[in-house]
């Protein structure tokens, strides 16, 4: 695929990027590369492989799922600006 100067124009006011007339054909040039590169991407044979989130194998940190201290509502609310029983009273943001 590859794209010419109206697409890159295009490109450049849907990004809200101001490009000068001179700039264009530099950039398409660009974009054609980075193109080239995602359709040589698309070649590489990926079966069987599984999705990974990093290139080192790491295991998630888990905490256990037990309640704390957030059943003291007293304690909770000590710092609160304004409160009204056991809750936070906010300003209006929605008429």
């Amino acid at each position: 695929m590859s794209v010419d100067a109206a697409t890159v124009r295009r490109i450049a006011h849907l990004a809200r990027i101001a490009v000068a007339e001179d700039e264009v054909e530099h950039l398409r040039g660009e974009i054609n590369s980075i193109l080239a590169f995602v359709e040589q991407l698309s070649e590489v044979k990926v079966d069987g492989v599984e999705p990974m989130t990093s290139v080192t194998p790491m295991a998630m940190k888990k905490r256990q799922d037990a309640v704390t201290d957030g059943g003291d509502a007293e304690a909770v609310l000590k710092n609160a600006p304004a409160r009204e029983g056991n809750y936070f009273v906010v300003p209006k943001v929605v008429e």
